[in-house]
């Protein structure tokens, strides 16, 4: 009983996406320039909100969301881009799980993010005269440190349980990545409690967060109907931005951890989409739909010219 409680395996195999080595190194020239453009991009956008003009509520809750797609997408891409060139795709026991916990503490934080997010938009538009005494400095790291303390308490008590699961068989993961669920169906013990702490934990939150997020938006274009045109299509274009990163963010977790032991070979490539797509994505929907953001993001890049050609 003894040796049976004690982990046996000290690395994962993992499959990947495919198994063709030409498809492999497609991936990993593509997943290289994501990447980068990923850190790049997000990188800009925390640094937008250091400009004086976009020194606002928004632009700060902004420049925090690319912060955290940042940390996401460090946490998971370079190790599959490096598996993608290696024979023997493995992960450490210790490696794996780092990976689970920062992935879950990071997602979970920006779900409470983009709650937050909708909150801003809601008074922005709802109680235009009162938005900066509501949504004052204060408030916003509040809203901020609320986001990652709900992210650890997310992530903290479900890796423990998992952890201490006993892995003395199989250690094939049909991903490119660990994941809760992928993990703990691998353990020598029955996990049916551990399908309960999961769809509990991340997948009624990702669906319960979603739900807010629709009737937030739904109560803002309800509002925004009795508006002026002029304000109508500002209000528009900024809630397309949030709308879309919402519905590519919340729809890949929802599909996978609603049904978490569920034999879906789309799940992997899911995975993909909201790890290593969604978080270049976001840089680029808000700048396509604000003009506040293309014109600060044309000010970084004079101000970057100038600095080269002075040099």
């Amino acid at each position: 009983m003894e040796q049976l409680n004690q982990s046996q395996v000290s690395e994962f195999i993992l499959l990947g996406l495919t198994s063709s080595w030409d498809i492999q190194f497609l991936l990993f020239a593509l997943f290289s320039v994501l990447y980068v453009v990923t850190v790049l991009g997000n990188f800009l956008m925390v640094a937008v909100f250091y400009i004086p003009n976009l020194n606002t509520p928004m632009y700060f809750l902004v420049g925090n969301l690319s912060f955290m797609d940042m940390i996401l997408a460090s946490f998971v891409t370079p190790k599959v881009i490096v598996n993608l060139v290696k024979k023997h795709k493995t992960i450490s026991f210790a490696e794996c799980f780092t990976q689970i916990f920062f992935l879950h503490l990071v997602g979970r934080a920006e779900m409470v993010l983009l709650v937050s997010m909708a909150y801003d938009r809601y008074v922005a538009i709802c109680k235009p005269l009162h938005y900066m005494t509501i949504m004052n400095r204060k408030v916003c790291v509040l809203l901020v440190v609320t986001s990652w303390f709900s992210g650890l308490l997310h992530s903290g008590l479900q890796i423990p349980f998992v952890v201490n699961l006993p892995f003395c068989g199989p250690n094939i993961v049909d991903s490119i990545f660990c994941d809760l669920p992928l993990i703990t169906k691998l353990a020598c013990k029955d996990t049916y409690i551990g399908q309960i702490v999961i769809v509990a934990n991340s997948g009624m939150i990702s669906l319960s967060c979603f739900i807010i997020l629709l009737i937030s938006y739904s109560l803002i274009l309800i509002t925004i109907r009795s508006q002026s045109s002029t304000r109508r299509c500002k209000a528009h274009s900024t809630l397309t931005a949030h709308i879309t990163v919402v519905f590519l963010f919340f729809g890949p977790c929802i599909f996978i951890y609603m049904w978490p032991f569920s034999n879906h070979s789309v799940d992997k490539f899911l995975a993909v989409f909201y790890t290593i797509i969604t978080p270049i994505l976001n840089p680029i929907i808000y700048t396509l739909q604000n003009k506040e953001m293309k014109m600060a993001m044309k000010k970084l890049w004079s101000d970057f010219v100038s600095l080269r050609e002075d040099t």
